[in-house]
């Protein structure tokens, strides 16, 4: 199964994408989705922070499976003033 990954800000700057296109295996999480990307961009592994995520442009969590997915994102944390 493939889908789109889409990184935000920061992420864009360690990975050299703002898209990619991934394999995923059935009832694949999207936390082992994120051990491939850091597989793949090593530069994402001292973030210093988890990036938020979104499904379908949904929010989303680590442990919700990709069946059914065409497009994760993830981001790095929001904060306000």
């Amino acid at each position: 199964m493939t889908l789109e990954v889409r990184f935000f800000a920061s992420l864009v700057e360690r990975t050299g994408c703002s898209v990619e296109t991934v394999e995923v295996v059935p009832g694949q999480d999207v936390e082992a989705l994120w051990r491939e990307l850091l597989r793949r961009h090593p530069r994402l592994r001292d973030l210093g922070f988890r990036p938020l995520v979104a499904c379908d442009r949904s929010y989303a969590t680590w442990s919700d499976s990709l069946d059914d997915v065409a497009e994760v994102a993830f981001l790095p944390p929001v904060s306000g003033g």
